[in-house]
């Protein structure tokens, strides 16, 4: 079964707020007052009438410290899948959407993923290359920085009958 996406509205915060909790920087700077920005973007996905999964990007400033911060032209990328839903295809499903939503806006994304998990390949997968690494002083985990270049094109949109105003109800 393929999940419905839907645009991430300021109204929906707490969809970005509780997709936080299962990123391994669960900061709120990432979630805050999300959507009241024209430099965020994020889809999440519906399957089941469950909200299984969620990506969102959104542009920080420099004093901020973000984790995988490059510029503030860069937005910095998230992606979650619950638990309870992955290995069916969403997380790739909203990332081939969300990267042509994102072209129309950015000339390019971040993400910053520990270097010990699958994720690594999944972002690579879809073209992200590595720009740097840092170490979390905490633990000692070591983590990559990673960066997609985007090309603008024309958006197509999974659903049929796309309306853009719909999902604004």
């Amino acid at each position: 079964m393929t999940p419905t996406l839907y645009f991430l509205r300021s109204s929906e915060e707490k969809i970005v707020q509780n997709m936080l909790k299962f990123t391994h920087d669960n900061d709120k700077m990432y979630a805050d007052f999300f959507g009241h920005s024209n430099k965020d973007l994020g889809l999440y996905a519906l399957l089941e009438h469950t909200i299984s999964g969620a990506i969102w990007c959104r542009q920080l400033k420099c004093e901020q410290n973000a984790k995988g911060f490059i510029d503030e032209q860069t937005p910095i990328l998230h992606v979650v899948v619950l638990e309870e839903f992955r290995g069916r295809g969403i997380g790739t499903f909203m990332m081939e959407q969300f990267l042509q939503e994102a072209a129309a806006l950015y000339a390019q994304i971040s993400v910053h993923v520990p270097n010990e998990t699958l994720t690594l390949a999944f972002y690579e997968k879809f073209g992200f290359v590595r720009s740097g690494e840092n170490t979390n002083e905490a633990d000692k985990t070591a983590f990559s920085i990673l960066i997609k270049k985007l090309e603008k094109k024309e958006i197509i949109r999974p659903s049929d009958g796309y309306d853009p105003t719909r999902w604004m109800d």
